[in-house]
């Protein structure tokens, strides 16, 4: 019994240290973006420029979610975190989809 009690303390006490329940989606959402857009890059599916543009608006969310974070993240907050990462999600798509390719247009 007494290890149980130890081992859900311990557990609490990592729960609490660790980011908080609404950073947990942003931040994978945001990891999973950063994947794509490094994946199309290797691939030749995005050009330099393309790349370059998606890359600079990811770090724009990265830099207002930690400005957002300093004071508390409020809903109004992550509903403008959210609506931009579907955004830069959905230009990542078409981007990855446009049959532009970095060695040359249309061919591969």
């Amino acid at each position: 019994m007494k290890k149980i009690a130890v081992c859900l303390a311990a557990a609490a006490a990592a729960m609490t240290t660790a980011m908080p329940v609404a950073a947990a989606p942003v931040n994978a959402q945001q990891a999973r973006i950063e994947q794509r857009i490094e994946a199309g890059a290797r691939s030749h599916r995005l050009s330099f420029q393309e790349a370059a543009r998606l890359r600079v608006e990811a770090r724009d969310i990265a830099r207002l979610e930690a400005r957002y974070r300093m004071g508390g993240l409020t809903r109004v907050e992550r509903r403008t975190l959210d609506l931009r990462l579907a955004r830069l999600d959905a230009r990542l798509t078409a981007e990855l989809h446009d049959r532009e390719f970095a060695y040359g247009y249309g061919r591969r």
